[in-house]
């Protein structure tokens, strides 16, 4: 077991009228937090209350950018540039990051969202335009990402520092990438099986794929989506579970 872990989660994903998740309960039980930047959800009074609660909560900030595409919640893949990409990044970006420092905080570290994390798994020339653009931005800040992929070899190259992750309530395929929404299998709801599996990730480095093969993933970060139904409650039973293992939960940035 190792001694400590981090806890993420996608949060601050309301904007307007319409509310995604119990942020309130979900900023007490994880350690990090990716904070949707206004282009796949958030809204800048809900990118404010989010910054100010990371630091009521002593939760690591991060960004959380994501495609332009609020009808699309972010999951649909577009046919931007790594121009684009890299542009719409650092808008996205310092927003969050100017309502961080009213709040008292910064931005600490970088995770895309949705199918723009996906492509920027596998997508070299996108993966670096991203990188640049954080380090470009602030030099310090670190990428969060999915391991052995086209967006961590980018990281490396730039110099740039890269947070390993893995995510306890969605299923995985052999090939590291996780199961489509909508199969069987790709959402982890039940509380126990969502800490059995961030246990076997902190104690192992890996976990099963749907095919029943092993992945080894080397985590320095646990994902639990905010949106995922029953949310808190999962919350609750990985960190209890992990905490109980003699893990101790802070943050990787």
């Amino acid at each position: 077991m190792r001694p400590a872990i981090d806890l993420n989660s996608d949060l601050g994903e309301s904007f307007g009228a319409w509310h995604v998740g119990d942020d309130a309960a979900m900023f007490g039980l994880v350690s990090s937090a990716n904070v949707a930047c206004g282009f796949h959800a958030g809204d800048p009074m809900t990118m404010l209350s989010s910054a100010r609660r990371a630091a009521e909560h002593g939760v690591a900030l991060g960004a959380h950018p994501g495609y332009r595409d609020l009808a699309g919640f972010g999951r649909r893949a577009l046919d931007a540039t790594p121009a684009e990409i890299a542009a719409e990044l650092v808008v996205q970006l310092g927003g969050l990051d100017g309502a961080a420092r009213v709040a008292g905080i910064r931005v600490r570290y970088v995770k895309a969202h949705g199918a723009l994390y996906h492509r920027l798994a596998v997508d070299a020339a996108a993966a670096h335009a991203f990188v640049e653009a954080v380090a470009a931005y602030e030099a310090s800040l670190v990428v969060l990402g999915p391991p052995v992929s086209a967006l961590e070899q980018a990281a490396d190259a730039s110099g740039v520092v890269f947070a390993r992750e893995a995510f306890v309530d969605r299923g995985y395929a052999a090939d590291g990438s996780l199961t489509p929404r909508g199969e069987p299998g790709a959402i982890v709801d039940d509380p126990a099986a969502a800490a059995d599996r961030a246990l076997e990730l902190v104690e192992t480095g890996g976990i099963t794929a749907d095919d029943g093969s092993r992945l080894e993933l080397a985590p320095d970060s646990l994902c639990l989506h905010g949106d995922t139904p029953g949310a808190v409650a999962i919350a609750r039973a990985v960190r209890a579970a992990l905490e109980s293992a003699g893990c101790h939960v802070e943050a990787f940035a």
